[in-house]
């Protein structure tokens, strides 16, 4: 069971967040713009977790004085795919 997100964060510099869940494990994540090496090296950190894993450990980090960060918004981008309808791929 593929699950899907194209989310759109917020107070950050990246743009949106591709995400693709199977069977509750992260498979893909994609941002489009940010800064690159940090948002390759978070998205290829959370590849191959447990979508309820990677939230934990994501989830509530800063960048700088910002509430948020790109692996918060991250988090946040797992949990609404989460929240979503399986698709058929």
């Amino acid at each position: 069971m593929k699950q899907s997100i194209d989310y759109i964060p917020h107070g950050t510099c990246s743009r949106m967040i591709h995400v693709v869940l199977e069977n509750g494990i992260v498979e893909s994540v994609r941002f489009e713009s940010g800064c690159a090496g940090n948002t390759k090296g978070v998205a290829a950190l959370a590849v191959g977790m447990k979508a309820e894993d990677a939230i934990a450990r994501l989830s509530g980090i800063r960048c700088g004085f910002k509430n948020t960060s790109c692996p918060d918004q991250l988090a946040k981008a797992i949990t609404l795919c989460l929240a979503e309808k399986p698709s058929d791929f």
